[in-house]
């Protein structure tokens, strides 16, 4: 069985035309598995993808800078949203499928 990454929208401050809370990109192995991805954002991914291999091979986020606890890793979109642009910026929270806990933002 393929590593699972699971990302989820955890907080979204502003606008997001694709993403709403709770929204989850799954990736299994290398790549995203779509019948179980809600929307995958372009902006989104340029964020995420840095550590998207290091988070679901086990990696501690906390030595990546990603998390305090290391229960989770936090990753924002890079859209910094107004004044700046029309957009929002969005807050994904990462965590590996061997994760059993059901998401407790």
């Amino acid at each position: 069985m393929e590593p699972l990454l699971i990302i989820e929208v955890m907080e979204i401050r502003g606008k997001c035309p694709v993403h709403k809370a709770g929204d989850r990109i799954v990736i299994e192995g290398p790549k995203i598995n779509l019948d179980k991805t809600n929307n995958v954002c372009i902006h989104a991914l340029a964020s995420l993808l840095h550590y998207v291999i290091a988070l679901r091979e086990g990696i501690d986020p906390r030595k990546l800078g990603l998390s305090k606890d290391g229960k989770y890793a936090y990753v924002q979109c890079v859209d910094p949203g107004e004044p700046y642009t029309e957009g929002g910026t969005v807050v994904f929270k990462c965590y590996r499928g061997d994760n059993k806990e059901k998401s407790d933002s």
